[in-house]
């Protein structure tokens, strides 16, 4: 998909055709719409198609026609029938007439970062508009490192109550997440950095260093947040373990009451006319009270031991 904007006092409007200081947008494009582009600006077409694979690193390479700048942006995919985190490249082109984004996957809520939330937004400052773009990814980590929080965090509330499989296997989904994301976000962070020496306009100054801060501070958080994975992940496996702990005391001290009546009855089961109450009419009713006073008695015992 080929899509083309153009800022008309500071409104994004999109148009039908290329234009000089136009931002171009490719989305999972086809070989006609990515030959299109190649033709119109002279891009190596390799280059144009580097951010479709998901094996490509982030960097930055300086062309005599473009700027090749390749970083990875946070999306959701289902793993194990549920929805979780993981990164793809983007890739940026900056030319002298457009700036021309690439990536494999729509992404709405960076999409809309870019449209309504970025001050001084125009597609005619090139170069600014890529710091732009930049920010909003690292503002996209960050959104998206709160709700893995808040999911390792309702994760960690269920563990009182009673732990699912499914939470352990989540909570090792997002630990996934997370190792993802300090990769690419240490990748992206070289990358923003070197743009940051080759920047030739004191104005964007501002916003290159709050980048740099949004996305140092989501290295940080999904670092910190890794931590605390493995944290819950040792609280589980303590109570689980806790909890069986419990299950095999309760299973003993049942055992150990039971063995009282089958002890008493397998000796009177002998039949040997010297056992106590033997010979006695009610011996057999005498025996059972007997049997159940001792049982009582072990189990009060037991109780008070807290071993019930």
């Amino acid at each position: 998909m080929l899509n083309i904007y153009k800022t008309n006092g500071g409104v994004l409007n999109e148009i039908n055709e290329i234009q000089p200081d136009v931002w171009i947008k490719l989305v999972a494009p086809d070989a006609e719409e990515n030959q299109h582009i190649v033709d119109h600006y002279g891009i190596d077409y390799s280059d144009l198609v580097a951010a479709l694979d998901d094996e490509e690193s982030s960097r930055i390479e300086f062309e005599d026609k473009y700027t090749l700048i390749l970083v990875d942006i946070p999306i959701t995919e289902i793993r194990n029938d549920e929805e979780y985190y993981t990164t793809i490249p983007l890739g940026i082109i900056l030319t002298d007439d457009a700036v021309i984004t690439v990536c494999r996957q729509e992404i709405e809520i960076f999409e809309r970062n870019l449209r309504y939330k970025m001050r001084n937004f125009s597609t005619k400052k090139k170069m600014r508009f890529v710091y732009h773009i930049l920010y909003s990814i690292s503002r996209l980590y960050l959104y998206d490192l709160r709700n893995i929080d808040k999911a390792r965090t309702d994760i960690e509330e269920r563990a009182g109550k009673g732990t699912l499989d499914t939470d352990i296997y989540s909570l090792h989904e997002l630990e996934s997440s997370l190792v993802y994301f300090v990769t690419s976000l240490r990748a992206n962070n070289m990358v923003i950095t070197r743009l940051k020496r080759t920047n030739k306009f004191p104005e964007d100054e501002e916003l290159i260093e709050d980048t740099i801060i949004e996305n140092t501070q989501a290295i940080e958080m999904a670092t910190i947040y890794r931590n605390i994975i493995d944290s819950t992940r040792e609280l589980i496996s303590a109570v689980m373990d806790n909890r069986l702990n419990n299950v095999m005391k309760y299973l003993t001290s049942i055992t150990l009451v039971m063995a009282i009546p089958t002890v008493i009855s397998g000796i009177y089961g002998m039949n040997l006319k010297w056992l106590p109450f033997a010979g006695t009419v009610h011996g057999f009713g005498i025996v059972c009270v007997i049997t159940l006073i001792i049982c009582i008695i072990t189990m009060f015992i037991l109780k008070k031991k807290k071993m019930l």
